[in-house]
C-alpha cells in the first residue's frame, strides 16, 4: 500500500511488458529475510476492504520491460538477497509477464548460485491457478493464494486473513515455509520508505493499524489525503 504524494510512470517500450506498480529493496515482511518486493499493477478481483486499491487500475502507463525489471534484480541481488516477493495487484492477471520473470530470476539464481526462493501472492482461489496457471506454479518456491475476506479472521504474519494460505511448493519453499512461524497476528509489522514524492508502507497490516496511523497523524496536525486503502 502507499500513500501518494506525487504521481507519474514511465513507459518504457518493448515488445513483453510488464505493467507494474513499484519495485523496492530490501524488502523484510513479506517473506523469508532480506527479499525483493515486485508490485503488479492491474487487479480484477478487487476484494473488499483491500489496503492496495491504487494497484487496480490496468494503468498501461505502469509499463515496464521485463528484461528491465531482471536486470534491476539482478543489480540488488549483488547486494545479497534472500528471495523475491509478487504481489499487487494481481501477478495472475499479467501471466505471460509473470512467467517471463518468473523464468528470469529462476536462470538468476541458477547462474550466480543463489540461494533465493520466489513467493507469489494471489486473490484467486489456488483451485483456479492450478487449473489455468499449473506451469508457473510449478516454478514458484511458494505461493498465498486466495481473496481477502473481511469476515474471516485475521491471517498470520504474512497473511490478510485466515483462509489465505501460506503453501510450500517445492524443496527450498519447504525448508523455509513450512515450519516458519506464520501463525500469529500479532508478529505483523511494517515498512516505510520515501521515493519519489511518496510515503510507502510495506507489509500486510494488522486489522485497525491504518485507522490508529491516521489518527495519530492527524493527532500531530498532518492529514493523509489520496491513500491507497481507501479508493
Amino acid at each position: 500500500m502507499q500513500i501518494h504524494f506525487a504521481t507519474g510512470h514511465i513507459l518504457k517500450p518493448s515488445s513483453l511488458l510488464l505493467r507494474l506498480n513499484k519495485a523496492h529493496y530490501p524488502v523484510t515482511v513479506l517473506g523469508y529475510g532480506r527479499r525483493i518486493g515486485i508490485w503488479f499493477q492491474g487487479c480484477a478481483i478487487r476484494c473488499k476492504d483491500c489496503v492496495s486499491r491504487d494497484t487496480w487500475a490496468q494503468d498501461e502507463g505502469a509499463a515496464i520491460r521485463v528484461r528491465d525489471l531482471l536486470d534491476w534484480c539482478q543489480q540488488k541481488a549483488a547486494d545479497g538477497v534472500d528471495g523475491v516477493t509478487f504481489s499487487g495487484g494481481e501477478p495472475f492477471d499479467q501471466p505471460q509477464a509473470l512467467n517471463a520473470l518468473v523464468d528470469g530470476l529462476g536462470r538468476l539464481r541458477k547462474r550466480a548460485g543463489l540461494t533465493l526462493d520466489l513467493l507469489c501472492y494471489s486473490g484467486y482461489p489456488l483451485k483456479t491457478l492450478t487449473a489455468k496457471h499449473a506451469a508457473v506454479l510449478q516454478k514458484l518456491d511458494a505461493v498465498i493464494p486466495e481473496p481477502y475476506v473481511e469476515n474471516q479472521p485475521q491471517g498470520g504474519v504474512w497473511r490478510g486473513s485466515a483462509n489465505q494460505p501460506l503453501i510450500a511448493l517445492s524443496p527450498l519453499g519447504k525448508a523455509r515455509y513450512e515450519h516458519y512461524p506464520d501463525t500469529t497476528a500479532d508478529a505483523k509489522s511494517m515498512q516505510i520508505a520515501v521515493e519519489d514524492g511518496r510515503i510507502w508502507m510495506i507489509g500486510i497490516p494488522a486489522r485497525g493499524d491504518m485507522a490508529t496511523l491516521e489518527n495519530l497523524c492527524a493527532a500531530r496536525g498532518l492529514r493523509l489525503e489520496q491513500v491507497s486503502w481507501r479508493r
